[in-house]
């Protein structure tokens, strides 16, 4: 597929938070994430020396930065001028555009190292701002202008879907409550807390006992509704974080390390941005296309993906992503869930970390972060939430906005 192999030989993602990067800026937050990748290189390596080029994704930094040219600021900061450094940008997936230019260079035999990075600093903003800033992925003639929002968008797909399928609000919350766990035992995600430990401790506050999570979810005042039929715990929080990986060519890669991951396949798509300009609101176009192209590229069918991080900005999200994805069939996602199938002891597990309801969504850095996670679950160093089977073959599916970009990378170890 490639004039030249492409490798991961390190990763590394700062913890993604609300709170705990007050404070730092887009920049520092950065430096920790490539502080801890070099650390993840086997063999050591000397970023001045060895990397050749640096590509960043960073969705809106002029809004919550009041900064703009990130490209050669990042490497000024990790002390890689006067190396060609970018900035990339497709809303929520900026950083799998900066790995898919990154593996590019490398396969094209143009670099033989080259530093990945995506990061977002939103929590300088307030809750409003942010949403405005995310409103700019949209389409500013007919959806934000007149007053839609992400989660109001994506409230549309989850009707459009409970039409279509028969599904109910109380099925789709086997997703919060799967990622809310493995979040639990995730150290870097925004969430460390299943649903059951949310309620115990929300229940001793309110002096109300929840029988279970849903009850949880359905009856709590802190789990109001946002975009009917979307709640609190639909939705991902405003998260602050970076992740990085380093890519290596295949004649490069051994000097790194002995168990370096390598790409397999990958593939992009596109749709219209506006959800009124598409043929079907319950499938994403953008992710069918992408996903297509990472199987042909790789010779490998959904059957042979053991584990995989998808996009749930939104818990409905996560539904049409493993639809989209071939992991189960059309309309089958509710039933699929109930049964555990995507669970870190089921078939398929979706989401190890926590996803983006849980490990959070800073939106910059979310595809490197999901390449982080299928870098420790291939390598068996996941810790807690480690799948029994070590996973051989694993895949990130990474959207922009609504689904008007899409990206999907397959990873062998």
């Amino acid at each position: 597929m490639f004039a030249e192999g492409v490798y991961v030989v390190g990763a590394g993602m700062t913890v993604f938070s609300g709170k705990l990067h007050a404070g730092k800026t887009g920049r520092e937050l950065l430096v920790e994430a490539v502080e801890e990748a070099v650390k993840s290189v086997d063999k050591g390596i000397d970023l001045q020396k060895d990397v050749e080029a640096v590509f960043t994704g960073y969705f809106t930094p002029e809004y919550y930065e009041h900064q703009s040219h990130i490209g050669p600021l990042a490497a000024t900061w990790l002390g890689l001028t006067p190396k060609p450094a970018f900035r990339t940008e497709i809303a929520c997936a900026s950083s799998s555009a900066a790995l898919f230019t990154g593996i590019t260079a490398i396969a094209s035999g143009l670099y033989d190292v080259v530093l990945v990075a995506g990061v977002e600093k939103m929590t300088s903003l307030e809750t409003e701002r942010v949403t405005e800033a995310l409103a700019l992925a949209s389409d500013d003639l007919s959806e934000s202008r007149v007053g839609a929002t992400f989660p109001g968008l994506y409230a549309l797909l989850a009707q459009a879907y409970f039409h279509k399928y028969g599904a109910t609000w109380e099925q789709l919350q086997r997703v919060p409550i799967k990622n809310h766990y493995n979040g639990s035992l995730n150290p870097k995600a925004h969430f460390q807390e299943s649903i059951s430990q949310i309620a115990e401790k929300v229940g001793k506050k309110l002096g109300v006992k929840y029988e279970d999570e849903m009850d949880f979810l359905k009856n709590s005042p802190f789990n109001r509704v946002v975009a009917y039929p979307l709640r609190l715990f639909d939705c991902c929080p405003i998260s602050d974080g970076a992740a990085v990986a380093i890519l290596a060519s295949g004649r490069a890669a051994r000097r790194f390390t002995d168990t370096p991951l390598r790409l397999l396949g990958l593939g992009l798509g596109s749709d219209n941005v506006a959800l009124q300009d598409r043929v079907d609101l319950t499938s994403l176009a953008a992710s069918r296309s992408a996903a297509e192209a990472a199987y042909r590229t790789s010779g490998l069918k959904p059957k042979d993906i053991d584990m995989a991080e998808v996009h749930d900005c939104f818990t409905i999200a996560e539904w049409l992503a493993v639809e989209d994805l071939g992991l189960v069939g059309r309309g089958e996602a509710p039933k699929a869930y109930e049964q555990g199938l995507t669970s870190l002891d089921g078939d398929i597990p979706v989401n190890t970390d926590g996803g983006l309801k849980a490990k959070g969504h800073p939106v910059g850095a979310t595809g490197i972060g999901m390449l982080n996670e299928v870098w420790s679950q291939l390598r068996g160093t996941a810790g807690r939430r480690q799948i029994k089977n070590k996973a051989e073959v694993g895949l990130i599916h990474n959207v922009g906005g609504s689904g008007a970009s899409a990206a999907v990378f397959i990873f062998g170890r």
